[in-house]
């Protein structure tokens, strides 16, 4: 085994982010870059020497480039086995799969997830823990101070692993299992979901749906799922073809972003329901005839029928949101007499909810759902939850919302993204509304009375852990609030979102349009935070 020891120095930009790290492609192409953190990820892994770990990404430049690097290293490191996606494919939540179905230690998984890819896109590095979720932030930080002090990384001179044919091979004394990733996440699905339902009812003739894959990885797992599993017919999954730039295009489901898929869902002759995911496979964006889906109420809806799909038959222990989501599912919850709770925004703070059985079903406002099936949200699993209800109630995608608003009330939602702004400038704002928040509570502001008003903090209700500075609320008297956050998933710059919500119980108003309804909380937002002072900008970049 010709083992190599590279003198190294360290790069003071790898502190992970809420999903891993993430830079530019020309970044992580730097000499030593890349090796320097998979070096430190290992050298902070306690025991890993002779564990198997799960390694894929989603298909984006770089990927498998970086898979070959890490293959040697992680030889080179002594793990014992590497399971990897033929092709270097794998999706977030089929790497979740993997984790847990074959108890590995772990997973590395490639990818900067919604952000654009290509030779000049975005890039990333996360790692998973045994439960398949995200590394908690004890995990990170400690991956992060090891990059910081390292001088040497190890990796093994040898020549490429055929990731194209599944198979078994040896590297070094390790080994190396290329599979193919969908069959696994296919049976999983086929355990919680009615498949001869939906398939009876796509088959009747009468529903049609679209697909949308961006050129992202849940193109051949769309496929198998819909097209073959589901007997949809040919053409239903469109940019299914997995691709390094995904087609020029950017892999965000929203609704600037995934315009194809709105054209198709708001053009004549309508399809009934469309879907659409992101680069790594773990958001959703969910559509009927001419009816946009918010992900906060596509959680509620889940939620409050989540009996009648075979997986969740027996009820759930509890469901989570991330603070910015809106709180139509804690109206839900509160019906349903189950706990909801109220956690940071990112995916790993839904770990520790999931492993003590508080929570079943978790969202982001972000387009992401999941639940305990994975430790990742999961943009395929949902989609095939919505089919499931829509093949068991024999409803439509605006029956099932319209329905539910009559029940529950509606919350009148949006997030306004102001990308690629100065970050001098982003923080600025930011601290300016967090020295004022102690002031407000009481004060009139506009047509609102604050209500309260704090720099978001949350205690784990499992291991006690707290996590501060999450996120600037503002609430009213009324119900309504706005969120400001600098979101930790962008490369360039800072991402200012702006999260606005009114409660509506009133169902002859429900029909109002989300920006006109949310008029005067908008422009309110606007005026406290002084955005175009800060930012410069007279809109903000996505409405969702």
């Amino acid at each position: 085994m010709n083992l190599q020891l590279v003198s190294t120095v360290p790069f003071t930009d790898q502190k992970p982010g809420t999903s891993g790290l993430r830079k530019s492609v020309p970044v992580f192409q730097k000499p030593h870059y890349l090796e320097n953190f998979i070096q430190a990820i290992f050298d902070s892994l306690d025991g890993c020497a002779g564990q198997t770990l799960v390694l894929g990404g989603d298909g984006r430049y770089y990927n498998r480039s970086a898979i070959q690097t890490i293959l040697k290293m992680a030889a080179a490191n002594e793990i014992g086995k590497i399971i990897v996606g033929q092709g270097g494919i794998l999706s977030t939540p089929a790497a979740s799969c993997l984790i847990r179905k074959y108890q590995t230690f772990g997973g590395i998984i490639l990818s900067a997830s919604h952000n654009p890819g290509g030779p000049n896109g975005d890039f990333g590095v996360k790692y998973n823990i045994g439960n398949g979720g995200p590394a908690p932030e004890k995990v990170t930080s400690a991956i992060f101070e090891r990059s910081q002090q390292i001088t040497e990384y190890k990796i093994l001179s040898a020549a490429d692993v055929n990731l194209d044919r599944a198979g078994s091979f040896k590297l070094g004394t390790m080994d190396v299992e290329v599979i193919d990733s969908v069959t696994p996440y296919l049976e999983l699905m086929q355990s919680l979901f009615d498949f001869e339902r939906i398939r009876a009812f796509i088959a009747a003739g009468n529903f049609r749906m679209c697909i949308d894959s961006m050129h992202a990885v849940t193109g051949p797992y769309a496929k198998a799922l819909f097209e073959e599993a589901l007997g949809a017919s040919a053409g239903t999954v469109i940019n299914g073809i997995p691709l390094e730039d995904f087609g020029q295009g950017h892999p965000d489901p929203n609704l600037v972003y995934a315009k194809e898929l709105v054209d198709i869902l708001f053009g004549e002759d309508a399809p009934d329901f469309g879907a659409a995911s992101d680069g790594d496979g773990d958001r959703n964006m969910v559509l009927g005839k001419h009816f946009f889906v918010t992900p906060s109420d596509s959680l509620a809806v889940l939620t409050a029928n989540a009996t009648l799909v075979p997986g969740y038959k027996n009820g759930l222990a509890g469901v989570a949101r991330s603070m910015p989501t809106s709180a139509a599912v804690d109206r839900v919850a509160a019906k349903l007499g189950i706990d909801c709770y109220e956690t940071p925004t990112g995916w790993k703070f839904f770990g520790n909810l999931l492993d003590a059985d508080k929570a079943t079903l978790c969202g982001e406002e972000s387009f992401g759902t999941g639940s305990n099936h994975v430790r990742e949200k999961d943009g395929l699993w949902a989609v095939l939850f919505w089919l499931n209800l829509l093949a068991t109630t024999g409803k439509s995608v605006e029956q099932l919302v319209t329905e539910h608003w009559q029940t529950y009330g509606r919350n009148f939602y949006s997030r306004h993204d102001y990308e690629e702004v100065d970050k001098a400038k982003a923080t600025e704002l930011m601290e300016r509304l967090r020295e004022m928040s102690a002031t407000l509570p009481g004060q009139q502001l506009g047509v609102y009375t604050v209500d309260y008003a704090d720099d978001f903090s949350y205690t784990d209700p499992v291991d006690g852990s707290i996590s501060q500075k999450q996120g600037i609320r503002i609430g009213f008297t009324d119900g309504s609030r706005m969120v400001f956050r600098l979101s930790g998933t962008g490369t360039k710059g800072a991402t200012l979102r702006v999260y606005l919500e009114s409660y509506e119980p009133d169902g002859t108003k429900h029909q109002q349009d989300t920006q006109d309804a949310l008029g005067s909380l908008i422009a309110l937002a606007n005026e406290v935070a002084q955005i175009k002072e800060f930012t410069g900008r007279d809109r903000p970049t996505v409405i969702t």
